[in-house]
């Protein structure tokens, strides 16, 4: 007799794993960058004399902090594609699971092309326009280029965690809140001052790993309320009443 393949094997990468490395690689580039450099990176809205200054003299800590921040692009996409089919698994069918995914793989691809500027710019040491106009696109696409996308993976799994009970109420609305804050970062375009908002990035990728480990791996560990009593036997019941 032959028995049916087991699908143990298919459950993919764990979910936490991914989230962890991906949210400390990313704060290993920024650490790496600034310990490299003695200073902090330049914000795009600051002079461009100070930009240029340090944009011609710190090669290698752009190098070090590209390398790093393009390394926490790929567990990021794969933590999409794995969270898309996890969802799947537990019977998600709505949108939600395809945001999760659309959002993942964008928010990696726009770390990634940030990462890349920033060695294209350790590769260019002169103080010139288009040194600071590379600068300007790996803010755009490591800032709202990311974050913005990176919210609505967040809120790809927020959502049918709060509607189908697979997280807790808290994580879900949690959830919510930072990806709301994570899209309101797309005014950076129009007003400089909502770049404060970008921050956001780290509580969304504080709650990823926290998500990571609460979404059940199948609908069999879904927590459900307690059991209903049995219901008595009638037959019985009735035999030992005679």
């Amino acid at each position: 007799m032959t028995t049916a393949p087991s699908r143990r094997g298919q459950g993919g990468p764990p979910l936490t794993l991914l989230a962890a490395l991906s949210t400390a690689l990313f704060l290993a580039s920024l650490v790496a960058g600034a310990l490299a450099s003695g200073r902090g990176h330049p914000s795009v809205y600051a002079e461009a004399a100070d930009r240029l200054g340090y944009l011609t003299t710190q090669p290698q800590a752009l190098r070090l902090a590209g390398l790093l921040q393009f390394s926490s692009a790929v567990p990021l996409a794969i933590l999409a594609a794995s969270v898309h089919a996890r969802l799947h698994r537990l019977g998600v069918r709505a949108p939600g699971a395809g945001i999760a995914l659309a959002g993942g793989i964008i928010s990696a691809a726009a770390l990634m092309l940030s990462a890349l500027l920033q060695w294209t710019m350790s590769r260019h040491g002169e103080a010139d326009a288009i040194l600071l106009v590379l600068h300007d696109l790996t803010f755009l696409t490591g800032g709202p280029g990311h974050v913005v996308p990176l919210g609505l993976l967040v809120a790809g799994v927020a959502v049918p965690g709060l509607l189908l009970k697979l997280l807790p109420r808290p994580v879900a609305a949690a959830g919510l809140v930072i990806a709301v804050v994570a899209e309101l970062t797309t005014l950076t375009l129009l007003v400089p001052e909502a770049a404060y908002l970008l921050p956001v990035r780290f509580a969304a990728l504080t709650w990823l790993v926290v998500a990571a480990v609460r979404l059940p791996a199948d609908r069999r560990r879904i927590s459900s309320g307690p059991a209903a009593a049995p219901a008595p036997n009638t037959a019985s019941a009735s035999g030992e009443s005679r």
